[in-house]
């Protein structure tokens, strides 16, 4: 980002490119972050689980396990890069709320919700169809009565598309965890760190509502 300069595909290659060029850009020397190594590292962690996820699948029926895991691989992808775009810029772009939306929005007619994860074409039942706004309706609430000082409107956005890829329970669950996480995170801040947190810092959201998405989607932790 310092020096604009192409890199090779050498300089592309997950984790060993970082740790290869010692964190440094090969042609200005300047410091490499560490939100890629952790990034691609958490990246590869989540896609082998969801291989493990979905391992009964794969010796079941190969056409299956492909489109299956590639539209999860997605579907997460795409919740990592909204995680920490939240994390770093504190605001979610509507484009990446959009596409993740319209996604899982899809993934309600071509796959199964019943626990198996299995392609499977069908009409989704009402509940399943109203889950994401039901989800995203306490959050519009908290939005609208304290005018977004409490939450974003982007965190709102998010909640439907969780409603849709958990159903009604996942996603009441996944925002409960997400809620217990960030309280603790919040009050951590205030209490250890040296930067001048109060109860009124703006912390984001989304980092843990993804977290939250991921304990329920991956280890199966419902709540209710």
């Amino acid at each position: 980002m310092s020096c604009q300069n192409k890199l090779t595909w050498y300089e592309l290659i997950p984790v060993f490119s970082f740790l290869g060029l010692r964190g440094r850009c090969k042609n200005c020397r300047n410091k490499i972050s560490l939100q890629y190594p952790l990034v691609e590292l958490m990246s590869g962690f989540i896609f082998a689980l969801l291989f493990l996820k979905l391992q009964d699948i794969f010796f079941l029926n190969t056409f299956d396990f492909s489109f299956t895991y590639a539209f999860y691989a997605f579907i997460f992808s795409l919740l990592i890069v909204i995680a920490v775009y939240d994390l770093k810029h504190k605001i979610i772009p509507d484009i990446l709320s959009l596409v993740l939306g319209l996604l899982a929005l899809a993934g309600l007619f071509f796959l199964q919700t019943d626990g198996s994860l299995s392609f499977s074409p069908h009409l989704p039942t009402l509940l399943e169809f109203f889950s994401g706004p039901i989800i995203a309706v306490p959050f519009v609430f908290f939005w609208l009565v304290s005018s977004g000082r409490w939450m974003g409107l982007g965190d709102a956005k998010l909640a439907i598309s969780l409603g849709w890829l958990l159903g009604l329970v996942g996603a009441l669950s996944a925002t409960v965890f997400a809620f217990w996480i960030g309280s603790v995170a919040g009050l951590s801040l205030v209490i250890f760190s040296h930067k001048k947190h109060g109860m009124k810092s703006e912390i984001p959201f989304a980092p843990f509502l993804v977290l939250g998405t991921l304990l329920v989607f991956l280890f199966d932790l419902y709540l209710f």
